[in-house]
């Protein structure tokens, strides 16, 4: 199961991508399985030394009961410390933010969230992406 944020590349232009563990509870790994996540408005930050993602919805899991997971609470993201390290450093600079990108189950059953250093794109940049994707667009349609 793979689920995509398509905005962030149209959003942002996407400079480093890291893979990084996410803790969940029961009932949140059950719902990615069955690809009812989304990661729209999702973006993260650090609070203290940890990194976290914020307003990733996990829809609540049909079959859970009295212990069902908060859908948009904040979840904590598995790095090594120098990563940490080297993230909290690109991020004082100006004008680059973390945003995630893809959530997937890797070969062993884990859930993982890829993350992107990224830099903001203005709206001429923007206008070139869609001219872009276009033109790819009509090369395939005449092929």
């Amino acid at each position: 199961m793979e689920i995509k944020n398509k905005k962030a590349s149209f959003e942002y232009f996407l400079l480093e991508v890291f893979s990084a563990g996410i803790v969940l509870t029961g009932t949140e790994i059950k719902s990615i399985r069955t690809g009812k996540a989304s990661l729209k408005e999702s973006y993260c930050a650090f609070t203290g030394d940890e990194l976290f993602v914020r307003n990733m919805h996990i829809s609540p899991y049909e079959f859970g009961t009295y212990n069902n997971h908060e859908p948009k609470r904040e979840r904590k993201l598995l790095l090594t410390a120098r990563e940490l390290r080297k993230l909290k450093g690109k991020l004082e600079e100006k004008g680059l933010t973390l945003v995630p990108t893809r959530l997937y189950i890797n070969e062993s059953g884990l859930a993982k969230l890829e993350i992107a250093l990224a830099k903001g794109k203005k709206l001429y940049d923007k206008r070139d992406t869609l001219k872009k994707k276009d033109q790819q667009r009509e090369i395939d349609r005449g092929i």
